[in-house]
């Protein structure tokens, strides 16, 4: 639902083109939830989602920590008042030179997933702390992760031994379930690997202090999702399931889960028409697409809610497209979407739920679009 405070700003400041409208009060709100459900974890906000600084300066305010995919997000959380001890470098992929200026950044915990960066950082940043990264299945997800970060539970204990031996500090384990994880018991099996790679390590006098447990906290699109008090009580479940009383330290990186909810984008409808006169289906195109901001839809993988001047009006299946010449600019065909039948050019729609993963999908001047506007409120 798309607070009043962003429906005000759009019909008063008439803003061009589409855009972007996030509510800091919701981001506010949804850090004090995730503090609430889990009080003993760590919040690392997932930079990446979305880092406008208004909204790294609001949480680094709030006392969030801040999980950065590179040196450009570090340096951005870092200007937003976050010291470099409240940043995790959490991209298991990272040039050397990248290491190294984080390392004289001050930032000291780093993510690995394989024997080749554990070298990396530890010629870069000798003496940092690590945690590496185990594959999970993603089941259940709506945005899954491939295969593409992680190693399975016994390379990571081969892993973590290295570190040790190189001179880092061997410090945890991290995973990822998967974004847009509707499912709250799907962190169980990730930290029964997780406390398998501690029971290993140990045993070799190589004691791991903190679990990673990383993002995967949904935002609402179409369906309900469970509140971040229903995941806080089912992972704090599974943590003392495996974990027992000797519970480690936690770390969660919400991203769509902090920001998704706080934003709409505002579009237009820049033409509805058919393929054929017996074309049973409507083609309605906005000035947004998958290059405009709207890639999560490859695939048809997040279907956003839509809402228009008109709905209340008769409905029926469209196929929903943006504005470029790209053939692959089209957001869902594969199951069209319900729209008013009465839906015209240049009317508005807003797309809500954008808070997260669209500012910053937006191409820089694809059709020479320009970028999507982005306003914080």
């Amino acid at each position: 639902m798309t607070t009043a405070r962003i429906l005000d700003f759009i019909r008063t400041r008439r803003p061009d083109g589409p855009c972007l409208v996030v509510d800091l009060d919701v981001v506010r709100d949804n850090f004090q939830s995730f503090r609430k459900a889990l009080p003993d974890s760590a919040v690392f906000y997932a930079v990446k989602a979305n880092p406008a600084p208004e909204i790294l300066r609001l949480l680094a305010n709030l006392g969030s920590n801040f999980d950065c995919a590179s040196v450009a997000e570090i340096e951005m959380a870092i200007k937003a008042g976050a010291t470099a001890s409240r940043v995790s470098y959490g991209n298991t992929i990272k040039k050397e030179r990248d290491i190294a200026r984080a390392h004289a950044l001050g930032v000291s915990l780093f993510a690995v997933d394989s024997h080749e960066e554990v070298e990396k950082v530890a010629r870069a940043a000798p003496g940092a702390r690590v945690f590496c990264r185990v594959l999970t299945d993603g089941e259940g997800a709506e945005w899954p992760l491939s295969r593409k970060f992680g190693c399975v539970p016994q390379m990571a204990v081969d892993v973590l031994v290295y570190a040790h031996q190189l001179g880092l500090v061997s410090h945890g384990v991290s995973f990822h379930v998967g974004s847009q994880m509707t499912n709250p018991e799907a962190w169980d099996s990730a930290l029964g690997d997780a406390k398998r790679v501690f029971d290993k390590l140990a045993q070799q006098g190589i004691h791991l202090k903190m679990v990673n447990m990383g993002g995967g906290f949904p935002t609402r699109y179409l369906k309900d999702i469970p509140t971040a008090q229903v995941y806080g009580q089912a992972i704090y479940a599974s943590l003392r399931k495996h974990f027992g009383n000797q519970l480690p330290e936690t770390i969660i990186e919400p991203g769509r889960g902090m920001v998704g909810n706080a934003g709409a984008i505002k579009a237009e409808v820049v033409l509805v028409s058919r393929k054929s006169d017996e074309d049973e289906v409507r083609w309605v195109f906005l000035d947004i697409g998958k290059f405009g901001g709207l890639a999560e839809t490859m695939d048809e993988a997040i279907r956003y809610s839509i809402v228009t001047a008109r709905d209340g009006d008769a409905v029926e299946p469209c196929v929903l497209a943006g504005p470029t010449c790209d053939s692959a600019d089209v957001l869902y065909e594969k199951t069209p979407y319900p729209m008013p039948v009465s839906l015209t050019i240049g009317d508005e729609v807003l797309i809500e739920g954008t808070g997260a993963y669209t500012s910053t999908y937006s191409s820089v001047a694809f059709n020479g679009i320009e970028p999507l506007r982005s306003y914080v409120i």
